[in-house]
């Protein structure tokens, strides 16, 4: 009867060992995911499913508040009220991200990301407003603003026709032109409705 009541301890300390140990593997297994995981595939995560509005601090001091709509590998759009429109933070710009604890758990958990999504840059983005034609206002580090059109995107760097806010880009229209670099930007506001994804 002694014999009985000895294995079966052993086979519970056993069991609560093995417990422990799948415990701490699947900790260590969670702690690497993390690790691994980008500030692109949690804003994307966030993107799909924020329940709450976002806080952005961005270098220069400004700050905006609004519900992340897209990301890319260097970007984040943020929807910041049909009075604001878009605006586009590049990733090199932001300081700090405020959100829910609900929010900030959620974005822990990743998403999927297609393939297309991961090689939409910032200058990818930034050559489809081109295209377009998309009226912007460009907020730098330093917290100048400029109004314009992009005509190109290069590599690193944009051109922008200067022109009043909400005018139409035409040659009359234009006061001047920037050559921006985008590790200036800390924003880029639409300045009309444009889907981004």
């Amino acid at each position: 009867m002694r014999w009985d009541r000895f294995f079966e301890d052993l086979e519970d300390q056993l069991d609560s060992e093995w417990e422990a140990e799948r415990a701490a593997l699947d900790s260590e297994a969670e702690r690497l995911r993390v690790a691994r995981l980008s500030l692109f595939e949690r804003l994307s995560a966030l993107s799909a499913s924020v329940e709450g509005d976002v806080l952005v601090d961005m270098r220069g001091g400004a700050s905006a508040t609004g519900r992340p709509v897209g990301a890319g590998p260097d970007w984040f759009a943020l929807d910041d009220g049909p009075s604001r429109g878009v605006l586009i933070v590049p990733l090199a710009a932001v300081i700090a991200l405020g959100a829910t604890h609900a929010d900030v758990l959620r974005s822990a958990r990743g998403g999927s990301l297609s393939r297309i999504r991961e090689r939409m840059t910032l200058g990818f983005v930034l050559r489809d407003l081109a295209r377009r034609r998309v009226p912007v206002t460009l907020v730098t580090t330093d917290g100048r603003e400029y109004s314009g059109t992009v005509d190109r995107a290069a590599s690193d760097h944009l051109d922008l026709a200067l022109h009043d806010r909400g005018a139409p880009r035409r040659v009359d229209l234009v006061a001047g032109h920037r050559l921006v670099p985008f590790g200036a930007l800390a924003g880029i506001r639409l300045d009309a409705p444009v889907a981004l994804a």
